[in-house]
Formats: structure tokens, sequence, C-alpha cells
């Protein structure tokens, strides 16, 4: 028997819902959100019964009746480091979300609404993958300082689903494979999965790694520390530098890799040399992880929205192949995933964790 699940993915200015029916997609809306609907609250937190009715107001809408939900599945939010699978929201997630522990950030509205939504309808409520996922190795953890520990804050959700997409497609275990899988988006990460476990990658939500469409990537450290004291500049506008300000929007003032793309190819050689210098950047970090794998590498996989772009794809393949064979999934896959990760729960393929 097929299980409908509801899946719940709450952005900084939208929420994204799907009702699937096992693997298929039944419909999908995107419920925008402006300045001035979240200006009257002052936390993420505060959101919750906000974006909860308005939920409730579109399936109503649309004439679908929540009490024949069997779960719903949300994006995680950024929760304690926990190892990968799929993790039922319980009290403890949803106070750690609640009350922000490792920080305010939109995912976690996840967990809060679909609690409250669960109520309602007697369901179970699940999360997937969250961002905070944490396999590093431990020689992946040391930073060069004893103040200073590596964390894993990646795209999780998206890179596990198209690692287990390439295993399922080519007719073996995810478990059995060693991947290096990049996405590409407003942030990059580039993770090394070995046998089922990502053993290294960075801290790509605060803007580690190869610079992207919206951070900076690594930058000059001693340069960096000459900022920050320099008096000119608030720790938020430091901060802004290097996530949401940094990377192409920086250099050019757009975020648009297709935009950008387009003016490299109608003759502007500073954009196209910017861009030469993204795919450098993120074939190096492709190549830093095979040593994470020992350079045994089954297969490279390209996702996210830049994986769009034909240009982007062909450089950095041209730049990693012979590494190992390269393949793409542009876009990402997390509704799909959400669902996904429920839905091994609920058919028993794999057992709900604790948080």
């Amino acid at each position: 028997m097929s299980k409908k699940i509801l899946v719940i993915n709450p952005g900084s200015t939208s929420t994204k819902i799907a009702v699937f029916d096992d693997e298929k997609e039944l419909f999908e809306d995107t419920l925008r959100h402006s300045a001035e609907d979240l200006s009257p609250y002052h936390t993420i937190a505060e959101q919750t019964p906000f974006r909860t009715q308005l939920i409730l107001d579109v399936l109503e809408e649309r004439g679908f009746d929540g009490r024949t939900l069997d779960a719903i599945s949300c994006r995680g939010g950024v929760l304690r480091p926990i190892p990968s699978g799929t993790y039922i929201v319980n009290g403890n997630m949803v106070q750690d979300c609640f009350e922000g522990v490792r920080g305010q950030h939109a995912s976690s509205l996840g967990a809060l609404v679909s609690d409250h939504l669960a109520k309602i309808w007697n369901v179970p409520a699940y999360t997937v993958d969250p961002t905070v996922v944490d396999e590093l190795d431990p020689v992946a953890r040391y930073t060069g300082h004893p103040n200073f520990v590596r964390q894993s804050k990646f795209h999780c959700l998206n890179q596990k689903a198209v690692a287990r997409r390439f295993a399922k497609e080519n007719g073996v275990r995810y478990e059995e494979l060693n991947l290096i899988v990049c996405h590409m988006g407003g942030g990059n990460s580039v993770g090394a999965h070995r046998k089922g476990r990502v053993v290294d990658v960075e801290n790509a939500l605060d803007g580690e790694g190869p610079f992207s469409a919206e951070r900076s990537g690594g930058l000059p450290i001693g340069d960096v520390i000459r900022y920050c004291f320099s008096g000119k500049y608030s720790e938020k506008e430091i901060y802004s530098m290097v996530v949401g300000k940094g990377g192409l929007v920086a250099y050019t003032g757009s975020n648009d890799m297709r935009l950008l793309t387009e003016r490299a190819n109608a003759g502007d050689s500073k954009i196209q040399e910017l861009l030469d210098a993204y795919y450098f950047q993120v074939a190096k970090e492709i190549a830093c992880k095979s040593i994470a794998l020992k350079g045994e590498v089954d297969q490279i996989i390209l996702t996210g929205g830049v994986a769009y772009g034909k240009e982007a794809v062909t450089a950095i393949t041209e730049l990693v192949d012979w590494i190992a064979p390269v393949t793409v999934y542009p876009g990402e896959m997390e509704m799909l995933a959400l669902a996904q990760g429920a839905l091994r729960v609920l058919t028993e393929e794999e057992n709900a964790l604790e948080y």
C-alpha cells in the first residue's frame, strides 16, 4: 500500500511544500514571504504559527485532508552534529531548533512547523540528512590550532540523494562506493563519500571551500585579521563578506551564473577569467578530496544549480576526469530526498533515529 508524505522545506523568504504518494509527487507549492510578512517576528522560531497556518490554508485550498497522510518529512535545522539518517522529530530536536543552539537559520522551522502539524493530524514527523550531519574522519577535524576545530556543515541532503541515485542507477549499494560529490549553488560543498559516509567536507554554511556565487571560500587569513581589527567593519559586515556578499557577487554584483556566462561568451575577458578561477577552485577541491579516498574514486558527481550550465560542467570535467569519470545531476533533489527518507522508514528499509 502506498504512503502519502507531506514534505516541508522552509527557506528564509519562502516555504516549499509537496505531497508525495511514495516517490511520485502529487503537487508542490512555494509559499513566498515578503519582508513585510516577516517583520513582526524577532526570531526564526516566532515565525512558526505564521508558516504553519499558511500550509494549512494551502492544503485546504487544494482540498487535501492532512488526516490521510502517513508522515511528514521536513528539512532539518541547524542542530547539534549527528550521523546521517532519518530522524524522528522529537522534543529534544524541537527544543534545540526553538533555542537556536547553533544559530538562527530558517531550516530550523522545518522541525518546529512539522511538530505542530504532526500533533494536529496524529502522524509521525521526520527530518532527513540535515546540514549538520557529521561523519568526518578524526584527522579531518584538525585545523592547525586547538582553539579551532573543523565542522561539517554542507548540502548533505542533496549530496546523499544524488549519491544514492547514482548507486541505484548502477545496480550497486551506496555503501559500496567511493564518491566525490560536488554541490554548486549559492554555496559550494565538496564531499568525499567513503562507503556511505562523508569522511571529509568543508563547513560550506560559513563559506569554507571554493568560492561560490555568494560565498568567498577560503581567504588569506592575515588580510582577514587586519580587516577585523581595522575599526572599519563590524563583525556582521565581515561575516557578510564571507557569506552572502562574497564570491561572484562581490566581484561582479551578480550571483547569476547564467548571466555571467553569457557575458563571458559575449567577449568579456575579465568575467571569463573570474569564471575560470571559479572552475579552478572547484576542481582543486575535488582533487583534494581524492586524498581522503586514497585515490580510489569510483565516480565524481556534479550537482546543484550551476551544474545546469554546460560551460561549467565542461570546464570542471576537463580538470578532474583524470581522477574518475564524471556524472552530472543538475539542480537539487531536496523535496524528493526528504520524501524518500521518510519512505525508507515507513517501509522498514531503515529505522528512524532518535536525536
